[in-house]
């Protein structure tokens, strides 16, 4: 057992503190699944790794400010949620409207859409909705332009067509994105393509 824990936290360390949030199946390559889940309780006991949900457990770093274990890693810890359960998560269009800077709404809680099923999480000390989303949405899942896609499906083709979002978009996407955007704009609603090509110029679009 001792030989496995050690494996386990010198592969979170290599990770780096508060960077990544695991779960028994990273491991599977240690051992058997009851050797890593006995491993991984043993060490959360001990205050070696820390537990920050059901099967999830990360390596957290110290605040400097406030002198002690640092918040999880939300995006990460969901990414780890979506490894555990072996679906497909990504932000929700409020959620992403509101890191673009196109709304100062914010949810009540902190949410997400999936392939999965409706259901409540809890991870550190806040409670994740993820909501049942259906195929055209998830298609955008792991794509870089999956957020402004979201984020135009939230806001609807009125406001979404405002000159202010797409002045916003234009300014604070980088080109990649912009480009994911334009390439799969025939995913997004009829609306929304013409919004995708109109923040980049025509000779990016065209690569």
């Amino acid at each position: 057992m001792t030989g496995i824990s050690d494996r386990i936290m010198k592969r979170l360390r290599s990770k780096g503190r508060g960077k990544w949030v695991c779960t028994p199946k990273d491991f599977l390559d240690l051992g058997s699944r009851a050797a890593i889940d006995q491993a991984l309780s043993r060490l959360a006991k001990s205050g070696d790794l820390r537990r920050v949900g059901r099967g999830l457990y990360d390596l957290p770093r110290t605040s400097g400010v406030l002198k002690r274990p640092a918040p999880v890693d939300m995006d990460k810890a969901v990414a780890a949620l979506a490894r555990r359960d072996s679906v497909r998560i990504m932000l929700d269009g409020i959620a992403a409207a509101n890191q673009l800077g196109l709304t100062n709404a914010v949810p009540a809680k902190t949410s997400y859409v999936t392939d999965g099923a409706t259901r409540d999480v809890k991870i550190g000390n806040r409670t994740v909705r993820l909501r049942h989303a259906g195929p055209s949405v998830m298609a955008w899942a792991g794509k870089s332009s999956a957020p402004v896609a979201q984020a135009l499906r939230w806001l609807g083709p009125q406001a979404a067509s405002d000159v202010r979002v797409a002045t916003t978009l234009k300014r604070k996407l980088p080109d990649a994105v912009k480009k994911d955007l334009v390439r799969n704009s025939g995913s997004l609603p009829s609306w929304a393509a013409p919004i995708a090509y109109s923040l980049v110029e025509p000779q990016i679009a065209a690569r």
